[in-house]
């Protein structure tokens, strides 16, 4: 099942996506009736880095023998189709095309085995960074900073989805998540020991090889497949 969150004249409503068409609780939109938002509100979004082989030895990194993790705040959620304005402090605004889960529920101390169990589902997050700026924070955690979306999948395994990334229709990333270092339920589970998840919280398992820089007028389509496609353009600041 695909759940979206979506804007409309009755207010911000969340239904099931089928085709087009968000049937929900007491209604049914079809595409000309609303528009899309990111598809969860969280307290925080905990973004994961090398966890996938090629960008490793791209970025000449060491492979991590724990989640290397970040947190983007609530402020950096920012929806599909939306545009994303260039941000005036830098001129090396970078993108990287991210399978993320959504958590369902407050938990803490989630063993491995029953991640599946507080986890919502999956959806896309665009890890925006800001390249230029100094230390992680000031580069990842700005306004805008995580597209995400278009909505949530219900079901579907994590791990073997094949992925890509595309910049004005030019294909720029390929990869799997079978080839993440850390896999999802390893990674949820060891984050839950230092923090306590809250209902819609984003978890993101970091980008395969080849991020890069985006320009304004670009348009970028991520797509992680049984998931969806994350599609937003670049706007002057």
């Amino acid at each position: 099942m695909k759940l979206a969150r979506i804007e409309t004249t009755d207010g911000i409503e969340t239904g099931e996506y089928v085709d087009g068409t968000v049937v929900t609780e007491n209604d049914r939109y079809e595409p000309a009736e609303y528009a899309l938002r990111a598809p969860c509100e969280p307290s925080a979004c905990f973004c994961v880095g090398r966890n996938f082989g090629e960008k490793i030895d791209q970025m000449e990194y060491d492979v991590p023998e724990e989640p290397d993790f970040f947190v983007k705040p609530p402020i950096a959620v920012h929806a599909p189709e939306s545009p994303i304005q260039y941000p005036g402090f830098t001129s090396e605004l970078t993108y990287a095309g991210e399978l993320a889960a959504v958590i369902d529920r407050e938990c803490s101390h989630v063993p491995k085995t029953a991640v599946d169990s507080v986890v919502r589902g999956y959806t896309v997050l665009n890890d925006l960074d800001a390249l230029d700026q100094p230390r992680r924070t000031a580069r990842k955690a700005f306004d805008g900073s995580a597209p995400l979306g278009p909505w949530i999948e219900t079901d579907v395994d994590p791990v073997g989805i094949e992925m890509r990334t595309l910049i004005n229709g030019e294909q720029r990333q390929s990869d799997n998540t079978e080839r993440m270092f850390i896999k999802p339920d390893a990674i949820i589970s060891f984050l839950s020991e230092r923090v306590t998840f809250q209902p819609g919280d984003v978890v993101s398992f970091g980008s395969p090889a080849n991020p890069g820089l985006l320009e304004p007028g670009d348009t970028i389509e991520i797509t992680y497949d049984g998931i969806g496609t994350l599609r937003n353009t670049v706007t002057e600041a």
